[in-house]
C-alpha cells in the first residue's frame, strides 16, 4: 500500500525541456505522476513559462506542493548566450546543428555571471566570468570582436577589469 499523501511536503523536480514547447507526456508522467499531478496540464504549464526560450533547451525547476506546481526556468550559461546573441528563433525539426558565430559584448558577459553566479562554483565574479567566457566559446560566439579566450587571458593578466559583485 502507498504512503498516505503528505499535504505539507514538498518535491522539487528538475526537468530539461525544449522552450516554448508541450513536451511529450511519456517522458513527464513517471516523474510526476506519483506525485498525483497531470502530466498533460504541467506540460501546458511548462510550455507557457519558457514561451520566451523558444527552440532553446532550458531547465525547469517544479516545486510541487499540495498537489500544485509552480514553474520556474532555470536558465544555464549556454541557453543565456544564445539569447543574448538574438538568433532568429529556428524550427528545430528543419534545421540542425547550428552554428553560433555571432557577437556579444562584454557588458552581456558580466549581466549573464550575475544570472549564474549563485550557481557557479569560482569564488569571485571574475572566476564567474572565465566560465561564462569558456562557455562562450564552446558555443562559437565572439566577445566584443576578438576570441573568448583571449579575453580570459586580458582577465588573467589585468587588461581587462571584471568589477567586484
Amino acid at each position: 500500500m502507498p504512503p498516505k499523501f503528505d499535504p505539507t511536503a514538498v518535491h522539487v523536480v528538475y526537468l530539461r525541456v525544449v522552450g516554448g514547447e508541450v513536451g511529450a507526456t511519456s517522458s513527464l508522467a513517471p516523474k510526476i505522476g506519483p506525485l498525483g499531478l497531470s502530466p498533460k496540464k504541467i506540460g501546458d504549464d511548462i510550455a507557457k513559462a519558457t514561451s520566451d526560450w523558444k527552440g532553446l533547451r532550458i531547465t525547469v525547476k517544479l516545486t510541487i506542493q499540495n498537489r500544485q506546481a509552480t514553474v520556474s526556468v532555470v536558465p544555464s550559461a549556454s541557453s543565456l548566450i544564445i539569447k543574448a546573441l538574438k538568433e532568429p528563433q529556428r524550427d528545430r525539426k528543419k534545421v540542425k546543428h547550428v552554428k553560433h558565430s555571432g557577437n556579444i559584448s562584454f557588458n552581456d558577459v558580466l549581466g549573464i555571471a550575475r544570472t549564474m553566479r549563485e550557481r557557479s562554483m569560482a569564488k569571485t565574479l571574475a572566476g564567474t566570468v572565465k566560465e561564462v567566457l569558456g562557455t562562450a566559446q564552446s558555443v562559437g560566439c565572439t566577445v566584443d570582436g576578438s576570441a573568448p579566450h583571449d579575453v580570459i587571458d586580458n582577465i588573467n593578466s589585468g587588461d581587462c577589469e571584471v568589477p567586484d559583485e
